[in-house]
């Protein structure tokens, strides 16, 4: 194994570079005083301690908190902890059988510096996707897949507890890997489960051992992480640099599409889309009350008495305070499938902030499902539930875009009043069905506001079924794939 990238290293300034160019690929506002403060900032650390040296650069590089994952792969692929194969200083091992043994015992003792040294050597071993052909590169899936570290668990909790017990400790009496078990006669006492108040106490060895295993899961996700790190190393060195950092580090929330957004990402997208709601309704209230006024005669009258009876500044009648109606539109078909936990949790914030909230979804026909939404539990996928829902797809399960505006208009168009905002969410494919874009016009010219939010890039808007051509001269569409793109549509396209 060759030692690190020193700071004397010719190549070092154009590493610089390529981070911040890397990180601008993926939507990080780096600039280049960022990447100059962060190249004196390794000048003045070294390149010695690489845990240092990846929080001072990040302080240097990075603003948003949300940023910082991204950058710390980027960050490894640059300046990676060494070049070539690692050289063994521990323990060797020949199978993976050898190696789940040590990873437990590293498990049991938190040592990082061995967690570390086992990443390595599982790349080495089971991580190759082609040992005929080097050139193939490494896996991080294949290694994780053969290893399967979460096996290690229940031997690291043994070898824990027998720690434990040898250095004073109190034993569990259920014995070891038992700590979630509740007692004998906790067991046998079934009365808690209907009064929840007389459940018997914890007893502190399973909230121990609950600690315990809790513990173990997370240095075995932290090991993951090391084996992901150990795989995009040797990528790197196979690999244009530039390219591995486009294709194999995930983007950040804000720039990652709504329809690829699993449930690791629902809490932070839950976080991200309730402020971006509340400013939302405060823009479109403040709008509402921004137009023109009656002029109050009474007050005008009496202010002129100070300017020898001219109204030379008119008063104007207060209006009363209030939140504006929206009405949402939403496409639930398979076609836009991944966009539902989006629609989900967009529907659930708007509730918050609005007077009043109608939702109708559709597939190939439409129906009012408010109550719907505020039933089912956050992060439910709505296409799953549509599609067996009779009153949405009394046409088929595919998108029928022309029915589904022609259903609205004659059951549900009295929801639309002049106070009430439309927001449509929908790719705009009709399966080369009839468009209708006539009802489209129909709940315009009825609507204070409309809008469309669709989930495809915009480059696919004039390919196959898309209807966009025609929806798009009737009503303002915008492309909103991420968070991004709903932040720039608040802000921009709904001014006050």
């Amino acid at each position: 194994m060759t030692s690190p990238v020193q700071p004397e290293s010719p190549a070092v300034a154009h590493r610089f570079i390529r981070l911040g160019a890397a990180m601008r690929g993926h939507g990080i506002r780096v600039g280049p005083s960022e990447v100059t403060d962060a190249a004196r900032v390794a000048e003045a650390l070294g390149f010695d301690n690489r845990t240092r040296l990846r929080a001072g650069m990040a302080a240097a590089m990075v603003r948003q908190a949300e940023d910082r994952a991204t950058f710390d792969q980027l960050f490894d692929i640059f300046f990676p902890a060494a070049t070539g194969a690692r050289t063994a200083t521990g323990e060797q091992a020949d199978d993976d059988s050898d190696l789940l043994d040590q990873l437990a015992r590293a498990l049991a003792t938190g040592d990082d510096a061995e967690l570390e040294r086992l990443a390595g050597a599982a790349v080495e071993l089971l991580g190759q996707v082609d040992p005929a052909d080097p050139e193939r590169g490494w896996s991080s899936a294949r290694t994780l897949d053969a290893l399967a570290p979460q096996r290690a668990i229940a031997d690291a909790h043994q070898q824990l507890r027998a720690t434990q017990e040898g250095a004073g400790g109190e034993g569990n009496a259920l014995g070891p890997g038992s700590g979630m078990a509740p007692s004998a006669s906790a067991a046998a006492d079934t009365s808690w489960a209907v009064n929840p108040w007389d459940r018997p106490p914890t007893r502190p060895e399973q909230l121990t051992d609950r600690v315990d295993r809790d513990e173990l899961r997370r240095r075995v996700d932290d090991f993951r992480a090391r084996v992901e790190t150990e795989s995009r190393r040797r990528n790197a060195e196979l690999r244009d640099r530039d390219r591995l950092a486009q294709l194999a580090v995930p983007s950040s929330l804000r720039r990652r599409d709504f329809i690829s957004s699993g449930d690791k990402q629902l809490a932070e997208l839950r976080r991200e889309i309730d402020p971006l709601t509340r400013k939302l309704a405060a823009r479109m209230t403040a709008r509402e009350r921004s137009g023109r006024r009656s002029i109050d005669v009474r007050r005008t009258l009496r202010a002129s008495m100070s300017t020898g009876g001219v109204p030379i500044k008119p008063s104007y009648r207060r209006r009363a305070p209030h939140r504006p109606d929206l009405i949402l539109f939403a496409d639930l078909s398979g076609s836009v499938g991944g966009f539902s936990t989006f629609t989900m949790l967009l529907m659930q914030a708007l509730h918050q902030h609005f007077r009043r909230v109608r939702v109708f979804g559709f597939i190939s026909s439409t129906a009012e499902i408010t109550d719907v939404v505020h039933a089912l539990p956050p992060g439910t996928s709505l296409t799953s539930w549509a599609l067996g829902t009779p009153e949405l797809i009394r046409r088929g399960t595919n998108s029928n875009y022309g029915w589904a505006l022609r259903t609205f208009t004659r059951g549900h168009l009295d929801a639309i009043t002049k106070r009430s905002t439309v927001l449509v969410l929908g790719d705009a494919r009709t399966n080369f069905a009839d468009p209708n874009v006539a009802d489209l016009e129909r709940i315009r010219d009825r609507a204070r506001h409309i809008a469309w939010l669709n989930p495809e890039p915009s480059t696919l808007w004039t390919q196959g079924d898309s209807a966009v051509r025609s929806y798009r001269t009737v009503v303002p569409m915008h492309e909103c794939r991420n968070l991004e793109q709903l932040r720039h549509f608040v802000a921009d396209t709904m001014p006050t």
